[in-house]
């Protein structure tokens, strides 16, 4: 069980049991994995959504909301329940579902989170989704290797990082893993380790520089 930080109870409150919970999936259904603290979540955020519900050929896009980032500091985190709000007000498509099912769960740890998600809904298929800029740090992730070999992996396109795919320590690990952008639409078939870059428009917007310009 992930260590409950102060107010966690408070904070659970204002959240609904929808946000609490997985996501319902029907047999079939080719869903992406969004995570992030998204602190505060932005334009290339919902762009990053976009782009994969379309170039994925999704039915659902979880937007997944972390109780935090067990690699960055916890310092100015905004409360769950505001991030939350804040995603479900830019994320239009009915398809997208905001969820914070990982306080519910009391995972900190994508691996781990993965390994649930897989558990509970062995009748749909899942893609890993992640802009370009975690790409370069991937490998700092708890069980990388894992999450790697557990689901396909999607990453989209973000400035500063678009060379990430021929330098970072994951894509030398799983070259021969890489498949092509123009067959991303069928990259749920596909048996892990698989993953493809996409590329397409892009945001210059982060949410440290926002967090900068607010501060």
């Amino acid at each position: 069980m992930a260590p409950v930080r102060p107010g966690a109870d408070v904070e659970e409150d204002r959240l609904s049991f929808r946000h609490l919970t997985m996501p319902h999936t029907e047999r079939g259904m080719v869903v992406g994995l969004f995570g992030g603290s998204f602190n505060p979540p932005h334009e290339g955020h919902r762009l990053v959504a976009e782009i994969a519900l379309r170039r994925l050929r999704l039915d659902q896009l979880w937007w997944m909301v972390t109780p935090g980032n067990p690699l960055k500091a916890r310092n100015g985190l905004k409360p769950l329940s505001e991030r939350i709000a804040l995603c479900e007000a830019m994320a239009s498509d009915p398809r997208i579902k905001v969820t914070a099912f990982e306080r519910g769960l009391g995972t900190s740890f994508t691996a781990r989170t993965l390994e649930q998600v897989k558990k509970r809904n062995r009748n749909a298929h899942f893609i890993w989704i992640m802009g370009a800029d975690n790409l370069k740090t991937f490998h700092h992730w708890q069980n990388w290797r894992t999450i790697a070999q557990t689901f396909p992996i999607a990453v989209i396109d973000r400035p500063g990082a678009t060379l990430a795919y021929l330098s970072s320590k994951m894509a030398h690990a799983f070259e021969r893993a890489r498949h092509d952008e123009d067959d991303a639409g069928v990259l749920w078939r596909q048996k892990p380790p698989a993953w493809t870059f996409i590329h397409g428009p892009r945001s210059t917007l982060s949410s440290t520089a926002i967090r900068d310009m607010s501060g």
